[in-house]
């Protein structure tokens, strides 16, 4: 995979999440929606089910393209970092298409069965959307998320150092990393950690697209990314 393949696949993924997360806002109140009664949270779904679906959908095509990244990202280093980086960052797509997937594959289904008038039918539908959301949602695609997707950006700060920029990027990506790892903390139900968790999803998404920007810029990545922590310090002085 080429470089400049690699820099737009960065881009589209920070794009299209974007972009999908604020439609999914407008015309599904999400987030937050999902602390609604699930009688609420289907009806708001069947409303705009199209826009909702196709939204969702989108999100995990984006997510999906953490995979073809992390395959390109790990060409651009042999630090040992980067090694464990490539299946770190496939996995962090897996999962979270896994966890997307059920708004636009199994929702329909509960939103119509909800709404049936059979009242054990309508029971079985909320009890397997709350099943769904709280292992496919809450445990695979959001915990294991923020954990495999934070996982993967140090690693790649780790293994790149200084070859791609300064302590800067770095620093953003780090920080970022951080930020989305808070999300593991969402159970407390603390305000501050989801905002904590949004500010980093938008931190990261900056980060993937200057890494992209600086990929298409450097024709090729200093060696000092390969070299060990001992030899790239002595470089640098």
């Amino acid at each position: 995979m080429s470089r400049k393949l690699t820099a737009v696949l960065l881009i589209a993924a920070a794009v299209l999440a974007n972009v999908a997360f604020t439609v999914l806002g407008m015309v599904f109140n999400y987030p937050d929606v999902l602390k609604e009664p699930v009688e609420d949270i289907l009806a708001a779904f069947t409303a705009s089910q199209t826009a909702i679906t196709v939204g969702f959908a989108v999100l995990a095509l984006s997510a999906a393209l953490m995979a073809p990244i992390a395959i390109g990202v790990g060409r651009l280093s042999s630090h040992r970092a980067m090694r464990v980086a490539v299946p770190v960052g496939i996995a962090a797509a897996v999962v979270q298409v896994i966890g997307l997937s059920r708004w636009p594959l199994q929702v329909p289904g509960f939103a119509t069965d909800a709404t049936s008038a059979d009242a054990q039918v309508a029971a079985t539908a909320r009890n397997s959307f709350i099943l769904a959301h709280r292992v496919l949602g809450n445990v695979i695609g959001e915990t294991f998320g923020y954990v495999l997707t934070a996982a993967w950006t140090l690693l790649v700060v780790v293994a790149l150092g200084r070859s791609i920029a300064g302590r800067w990027f770095a620093a953003l990506g780090a920080v970022s990393a951080v930020l989305v790892l808070s999300g593991v903390l969402s159970p407390l139900d603390l305000p501050v950690i989801d905002t904590a968790n949004f500010v980093g999803y938008v931190l990261w998404s900056i980060w993937l697209v200057v890494f992209a920007i600086l990929l298409l810029r450097r024709p090729r990545t200093s060696a000092s990314a390969a070299m060990p922590a001992q030899a790239a310090a002595a470089e640098d002085r």
